[in-house]
Order: C-alpha cells, then sequence, then structure tokens
C-alpha cells in the first residue's frame, strides 16, 4: 500500500494506492470517517453514503463496492448521473441534488464519486454546495482520474463556451485508488489516461517521463507493478504541487501543461471527438511547438515531447481552424485581462507559465497538429 499526502490546510488527506483496494475500501472509509455508531453487517441499517456513479461503473464494479462499504457498517446508496463529458454540467448537478433531498440526505451525508474525471469534478461540486458543503471521498476508475483529476480538490462542469468554467475548490476526505480497476477499460480510454502522466514527467518528474518514452502501452497493461508505480509517481509530483499552491495562485499553474489548447479543442469539437487526455495529448504537443518557436526549449527536447506523446498511438484527427482556436483561448480560465496564458516546456523537467505568446505562433501550432494528425 502506498500512501500519498496532499498537506491541503487545515485538513490534509491520503491518497491510498494499492492493488485490490476496492475490496477493502469499507474498511478504509471506516478508519477514515470515524465510527459514528457500531458496524452491523447483517442489518439494512447504517451510516448513509451516496455513491454518484455512471452505469457502465456501476455495473463493472457496483457490487464489489457496495459489498465492502455495507460489511463496514455503511448504508450506501446509488445516485447514477449520465456518463460523458457531454453531461458535466450544471442541470446533472441540480439533477442528483434533486435526488440527495429525496433521499433525506443532510448535512452529515458524505458523497463518493466513484467513476473517472467527469464523475468526479461533478460529484465534487455536487458535494461544495449541497447543503453548503458536505464531505466527499474520490474513489476514481480512470487512469486519467487516478492520477490526475481525482486529486487536489478541483471541481467543476462546462458551459457552452468553454471547459470547467463553473467550479469550486473542495478537497475530499480521502482518495482510494485501485489500479486493478483500470483492467476492463478500453485501451483508448487507458492511452488517454498516460498523457496526463507525461505531463507529469515533463513539468517535473524526469524519471517518470524516461520510463513512460520507453514502454508501450499494452506493456504497461500487463505489469502491475509499473503501472502502479506511474500512478504513485503521478500521484506525488502533483501532491507537491497542489501542497504547495492549493487554489492555483501562482505554482500550480504548471499543472496546466497542454490544458490551453487542449481545452480548446475540447469545447471546439462540443466534447465529442476527443477524449479528455487526447485533447491534452494535442495540446502538450502545441504548446512544445509554441516553446521551440520562440526559443524556449531546444530541438531534441521538443522532439523527444513529441515523439513520447505521438508514440503512444494514433490521436483522433484536429480539424479545428486555427482561428477558432484562437478565438476560444479567450475564454479559458488561465486567460487573465484578455492575456492567454500558456504554460510552456523548457526542459524535460521544468515549465514556465508565458504570456507573451504572438498569435502567428499560437496559429502555425494548430496549423502543425492538423498536419501531424494527417500523418
Amino acid at each position: 500500500m502506498i500512501r500519498v499526502t496532499i498537506a491541503v490546510q487545515p485538513c490534509p488527506y491520503d491518497a491510498i494506492i494499492e492493488n485490490g483496494l476496492l475490496e477493502r475500501a469499507g474498511e478504509q472509509l471506516r478508519k477514515i470517517l470515524g465510527v459514528a455508531r457500531a458496524p452491523s453487517p447483517a442489518s439494512r441499517d447504517g451510516e448513509p453514503l451516496f455513491v454518484v456513479t455512471v452505469p457502465p461503473v456501476r455495473r463493472r464494479w457496483g457490487t464489489k463496492l457496495m459489498r465492502s462499504l455495507s460489511a463496514a457498517g455503511f448504508k450506501a446508496q446509488f445516485i447514477e448521473m449520465l456518463d460523458g463529458e457531454r453531461h458535466k454540467k450544471l442541470a446533472t448537478v441540480e439533477q442528483m441534488a434533486e435526488k440527495l433531498a429525496r433521499l433525506s440526505a443532510d448535512r452529515s451525508a458524505v458523497i463518493v464519486a466513484f467513476g473517472g474525471g467527469v464523475v468526479g469534478d461533478t460529484a465534487g461540486l455536487l458535494a461544495s454546495v449541497y447543503m453548503r458543503g458536505v464531505d466527499l471521498v474520490q474513489i476514481p476508475t480512470t487512469v486519467q482520474a487516478q492520477l490526475d483529476a481525482a486529486i487536489g480538490g478541483k471541481t467543476g462542469v462546462n458551459l457552452r463556451t468553454g471547459k470547467n468554467l463553473v467550479g469550486t475548490f473542495h478537497q475530499p476526505r480521502a482518495v482510494l485508488i485501485d489500479p486493478a480497476v483500470l483492467s476492463t477499460l478500453p485501451e483508448r480510454e487507458f492511452r488517454a489516461g498516460l498523457y496526463e502522466a507525461l505531463k507529469c514527467g515533463v513539468i517535473g518528474n524526469p524519471p517518470l517521463f524516461d520510463r513512460l518514452e520507453k514502454i508501450t502501452v499494452k506493456g504497461l497493461r500487463r505489469d502491475p507493478a509499473a503501472l502502479e508505480w506511474v500512478i504513485a509517481e503521478s500521484v506525488r509530483l502533483k501532491a507537491e504541487v497542489v501542497s504547495a499552491d492549493e487554489r492555483e495562485g501562482g505554482l500550480r499553474r504548471v499543472l496546466n501543461f497542454g490544458h490551453t489548447i487542449g481545452h480548446a479543442l475540447e469545447t471546439e469539437s462540443s466534447y465529442r471527438r476527443f477524449l479528455h487526455g487526447e485533447a491534452v495529448a494535442w495540446g502538450m504537443i502545441a504548446a512544445t511547438h509554441i516553446a521551440a518557436a520562440t526559443g524556449r526549449i531546444d530541438l531534441t527536447g521538443a522532439r523527444r515531447i513529441s515523439d513520447a506523446v505521438l508514440g503512444f498511438g494514433k490521436l483522433p484527427s484536429v480539424k479545428a481552424r486555427s482561428r477558432d482556436i484562437v478565438r476560444l483561448l479567450t475564454r479559458d480560465k488561465k486567460t487573465r485581462n484578455g492575456v492567454v496564458h500558456f504554460v510552456l516546456p523548457a526542459t524535460i523537467g521544468k515549465v514556465e507559465v508565458v504570456n507573451d505568446v504572438p498569435e502567428k505562433v499560437v496559429i502555425e501550432a494548430v496549423n502543425e497538429l492538423r498536419h501531424l494528425s494527417r500523418l
């Protein structure tokens, strides 16, 4: 078992990483949440938990989680939301809040986000606003959520005009990460999550980048120990950044490497063409192109980053017009006073936030994405 502490104040919490952890989720939550009354596994009574999930996750892993929670004396109930980025919206939060109210959830309620990044972000926002804030536990079930989205307390939903434009910071009580649940992920979703691990390597963990640069996606899926290590190293990197800058006042902005143009690609395609990690992958290549074009990284380093991203497999093609992407960038959360901020690599393991990128360089970068996606 690996424990990584996210040292945010006043309530630090742990991300616990272990193969098979889902079967012991109830036991872990009992330790974390405390004992309000004696567990009664044989009874239908118990302390209420509300598990937000999507139908595919419930079908594959719901019985195992519920069995574990019941054995620990919890009375857990599912609250389902529709699957997919298109359903990460305020209407979904409202629908789930209405269901919580009908189930008599009060201020002592605990919401468990059981799914990928969309579930984690949406359930997190729900937990932050229901009854003005209730406890949250993250049990992520995708690569992207396990090594990135579930860590750090960001919650949010999308608007038609942009991604994650409505949200809060609401730290969970714990994050329970079981890499074994990734075994049922389609290869495309598994691969999409690994781009976030590559991101962590570029921004601050060269050994992680070096290992990912040399391994295949199929090889990683066959090696549970290696996969657990990749997840743990990514979580450690994010924990260090979040602990130093909980609310993205400075250092935490480096975690947005690849996300500026990546979010614009998602928005332009109405969240239908790319998985989040795939859009971030193209965003990392674009940011690296911008860094090389502005003299911030040498060509060898730039080539290593682009080759590592493309080495994981073919990405969905980029069809967006460059001018449309530039227009969308002005709506991004990272834009300040109309000035777009980019996170650009200086070398493997170091990035910088810049705000002086000429528009023509951004256009060239998006044109390069279209070119690469046709190869």
